[in-house]
């Protein structure tokens, strides 16, 4: 435990009665003393407020003073449409690599003068490596060391921050904005992990943890683990890096298309140009031989990962494999997703083998929970 680094939240998650994990070389937080199923149902409901100070901020300053040349040279690692990316607003990204695989998913935001962009804890070093490989001819690759980061998701999160920060109601999903609470500035986006409407909000680490309590002095908000924070966006059909998208799968087998803009795709004004292309852009045209799907196991066990797929309830042999699986509070029954054979279709019946036993699943739409962000 003496080599987990800790965020400035630590002694904050041991008042409120948090247990504790290890989680991507940090000591988080995984429940609080109401519990996962509490916590998840509460932040549906409610408001739920997390820790993540352990992802990795990142300021992308063009050494050329335009950003225009900050979104080309990012533009060169990623499969999206930077370029394009009004100010004020942020995208959903993935860094690919020349295999066609995933390296991380990300955030990017244009705030103007510069680029803000937030990567998974597990992958910080290795990211801000790779930008500072590639990138640092154009662009200086200045990593965010001073601030804290957290996520208030759920239907009163818009009240219990518009409380401490007036003016942040007008944002919309996907808006980024800079607004002052007590002197400091606070970096938010109207986004989030749980498919509710939500923020995350930069904080300087001096002012977090008295940020942190103004927040759950606010009526409706609680603090949420890790427990809960995965069955959440499990039900939102949301990825999980090293889990269902790693450097072997690319976008397309994903089902991330939709994050790849027509501007990067073959007949658009910046086609190809990013690790992978070839494969990425082929696979949008000939088809993935398998895709990530959505799966509704049919009674009441949960389906974990690393589960085996079967196409039959008796012999054949494997045709996939369970990414990330549980139990969805909010749609009260197990939920699964897993990488299937492109020509299964949603409705088509597949077994699961759970304890040496074959059990039936449905292939189902994602998201499980239906989202409600704020558009």
């Amino acid at each position: 435990m003496a080599d987990l680094k800790t965020t400035v939240f630590h002694d904050l998650h041991r008042e409120l009665g948090a247990k504790m994990v290890p989680f991507a070389g940090y000591d988080m937080p995984v429940q609080y003393p109401m519990g996962v199923l509490k916590e998840h149902l509460h932040t549906r409901s409610d408001a739920g407020l997390f820790d993540v100070s352990h992802m990795g901020q990142v300021i992308l300053r063009p050494r050329s003073g335009r950003i225009e040349d900050a979104a080309l040279a990012l533009e060169t690692l990623v499969p999206v449409d930077v370029l394009g990316l009004p100010q004020g607003r942020q995208r959903y990204a993935m860094f690919t690599n020349d295999a066609g695989g995933i390296e991380d998913d990300l955030m990017v935001a244009n705030r103007g003068d510069h680029l803000f962009v937030v990567v998974n804890a597990s992958r910080k070093e290795a990211d801000i490596a790779h930008m500072q490989a590639h990138l640092s001819d154009r662009v200086e690759v200045v990593p965010v060391t001073d601030r804290a980061l957290l996520a208030l998701q759920g239907p009163k999160a818009e009240a219990a921050l518009q409380a401490l920060v007036p003016g942040v109601q007008a944002m919309k999903f996907m808006d980024v904005a800079i607004m002052p609470w007590k002197g400091v500035d606070l970096w938010i986006s109207r986004s989030g992990y749980t498919g509710e409407d939500g923020f995350e909000i930069s904080v300087p680490n001096g002012q977090a943890v008295a940020f942190a309590r103004a927040l759950l002095a606010q009526p409706g908000v609680a603090p949420i683990g890790l427990g809960a924070r995965d069955s959440l966006r499990l039900e939102a059909g949301m990825c999980l890096y090293g889990h269902d998208i790693d450097e072997a799968t690319s976008p397309v087998e994903a089902n991330l298309t939709w994050a790849i803009q027509k501007a990067r795709r073959t007949g658009g004004a910046r086609a190809g140009g990013f690790p992978g292309a070839g494969r990425i852009l082929g696979e949008f045209t000939d088809g993935a031989p398998r895709r990530r799907v959505g799966l509704r196991p049919e009674g009441r066990a949960p389906m974990r990962e690393g589960t085996v797929i079967f196409a039959g309830a008796e012999g054949g042999e494997p045709i996939g494999t369970i990414t990330s699986g549980g139990f969805g509070p909010s749609i009260e029954g197990p939920m699964a997703m897993a990488y299937l054979p492109s020509n299964l279709t949603e409705g088509a019946l597949v077994w699961a083998e759970v304890r040496s036993k074959r059990l039936p699943a449905v292939i189902a739409p994602m998201p499980f929970q239906p989202t409600s962000y704020k558009r």
